[in-house]
C-alpha cells in the first residue's frame, strides 16, 4: 500500500483538528518538495497538465546545512567543508582540515506549523593525506500528532519521524581527482503502528547507496591571483522501495543525478568570491498518461518497476520537453573576507508544473579559531510558498 494511500485512509477516520492540520501539512511538504514517484490518481485522457512527482521519505532532499542553504542549495562542486557527506562525499578527500564536526537544524515548514524541523549532525576525519571517512545522522521531526478514534477517544499522542544514517570513503585518486561511496539506513515512521483500512502498518526502511566524483584544478591570473575550478557530482539514493504496510506496493525513494561545478578566485589577499551552479534530475520514473481505454500512451511507460530499471527509463518515459521540466537548477555565490567572514545569495528554479518551488536565499558565516556559525534565510517568490522564510543554522568545528 502506498504510503500515501495510508495517510488518505487515515484521514478518513475522524481525527481531532490538531490531526487533521498536521497530516495535511505533511502531503504539502512531500508535495512542496517535488519529488519523485507515481501520481496518487490515474490519469485518463491524451491531455495532462504535467504534475509533481512524488517519492517516499522526500526529507532526503532537504538541504540540511546554512552554507549551501544560503546559496540555492547548490553542493556538488563548492569547496569542501563538513557537511560535504550530504551534496558530494568526493569532496572530502580534499578537504583541509583533519577533524571536522558540524550540527544544523532546519525549522521547517514554520509558516504552517512550529513543530516540524530536521536535525542534523556530521563529522568527518582524515586517514591519510589521501583518504577521508564521514558520517552524518539526520532526523526529521513532524511534531506532535493526537490520534483518535471513530468515536473521537483519545488514542494517544505520537511523533512521527524520519531519520538517515550515513557513512562515507573518499579517496584522493590522483592529484586532482576523488570518488566517494557513501551507505545509508533509511527509517520512516509515518503511522506508528496504526491500523489503515484492518490493515497493520509499520515503520518503513531501506538502504542506499551515494556514487559520487569530484575534479578540482588550480587555477592562475594576472598579478599573482589565484583561483579553482571544481567539477563534482553522482547519483545519490541508490536504493529499495520502501513499503509502509505488509502489501507488496513499495514507494520509490528519491534517487537523483546531480551535476554542479564551481569557479573561485582570490581577489586580493583578504577577498575571495566563488559562483557555483547545480543540474539535479530525478531518476525515478515519470507517472504515465492513460488513453481512455486504458492503455498507456507513448512515450509514457509503465512505472511500476524496479529500482535499477526505474533509473534507466526515467531519461526516456517522458516527452523530451517533459524530461527538461524535471531538471531543477540552483545558482549561489559565496564572498568571503580574510577567511573570517561569509556574505552568501542564491536562487534555485524548479518548473512550475513540476513542483514550483522557486526561491532567493540569502546568508551569511563567521569563522573564528577552529569555530565557525553559519545561518542562511529562504525567501519565495510566491508570498503564499509555505517554504518563505525558512531559516538554516549551522555551527562547525574543525582542527587542523
Amino acid at each position: 500500500m502506498h504510503a500515501f494511500s495510508i495517510i488518505n485512509k487515515i484521514t478518513s477516520i475522524k481525527f481531532n483538528t490538531i490531526m487533521k492540520k498536521v497530516l495535511s501539512i505533511l502531503l504539502l511538504a512531500t508535495v512542496i518538495l517535488g519529488l519523485n514517484q507515481s501520481t496518487i490518481a490515474q490519469e485518463t485522457g491524451t491531455d495532462r497538465e504535467w504534475g509533481t512527482i512524488t517519492t517516499a521519505v522526500p526529507f532526503l532532499m532537504i538541504g540540511p546545512d546554512a552554507r549551501s542553504g544560503g546559496m540555492g542549495d547548490v553542493g556538488a562542486a563548492t569547496t569542501p567543508d563538513g557537511n560535504s557527506i550530504y551534496w558530494n562525499a568526493s569532496k572530502l578527500a580534499f578537504v583541509e582540515n583533519s577533524v571536522g564536526f558540524n550540527v544544523s537544524y532546519v525549522p521547517w515548514l514554520k509558516g504552517l506549523v512550529d513543530d516540524i524541523g530536521l536535525g542534523y549532525v556530521s563529522g568527518y576525519g582524515r586517514i591519510n593525506d589521501k583518504s577521508v571517512v564521514s558520517a552524518s545522522l539526520r532526523y526529521f521531526s513532524l511534531g506532535s500528532i493526537t490520534f483518535t478514534n471513530e468515536e473521537g477517544l483519545n488514542q494517544g499522542t505520537y511523533k512521527p519521524n524520519e531519520f538517515a544514517v550515513d557513512v562515507a570513503y573518499a579517496r584522493q585518486l590522483s592529484k586532482n581527482f576523488s570518488a566517494a561511496v557513501t551507505g545509508k539506513f533509511i527509517y520512516s515512521n509515518l503511522t506508528l503502528g496504526q491500523d489503515v483500512g484492518g490493515v497493520e502498518s509499520r515503520a518503513g526502511t531501506s538502504v542506499a547507496a551515494d556514487v559520487t566524483v569530484f575534479y578540482t584544478k588550480p587555477l592562475r591570473f594576472s598579478r599573482g591571483r589565484r583561483g579553482t575550478w571544481g567539477l563534482g557530482g553522482g547519483i545519490y539514493n541508490i536504493g529499495n522501495k520502501i513499503s509502509y504496510t505488509s502489501s507488496t506496493e513499495k514507494d520509490f525513494i528519491p534517487t537523483n543525478l546531480k551535476i554542479g561545478t564551481t569557479f573561485s578566485m582570490d581577489l586580493d589577499d583578504y577577498n575571495f568570491i566563488s559562483l557555483s551552479v547545480d543540474f539535479n534530475k530525478l531518476l525515478v520514473p515519470t507517472p504515465p498518461v492513460y488513453d481512455t481505454a486504458g492503455n498507456i500512451i507513448p512515450p509514457y511507460k509503465d512505472n511500476n518497476v524496479a529500482p535499477l530499471q526505474g533509473m534507466i527509463q526515467s531519461f526516456y518515459d517522458a516527452p523530451f520537453k517533459e524530461e527538461l521540466q524535471e531538471i531543477n537548477i540552483a545558482v549561489g555565490a559565496e564572498y568571503w573576507y580574510d577567511k573570517q567572514f561569509a556574505i552568501r545569495g542564491g536562487y534555485f528554479y524548479e518548473s512550475p508544473s513540476k513542483g514550483n518551488r522557486q526561491y532567493f536565499t540569502l546568508g551569511a558565516g563567521l569563522r573564528y579559531n577552529v569555530f565557525g556559525l553559519d545561518f542562511s534565510y529562504l525567501i519565495a517568490t510566491n508570498p503564499n510558498n509555505p517554504l518563505k522564510n525558512t531559516l538554516r543554522f549551522t555551527l562547525s568545528y574543525d582542527i587542523e
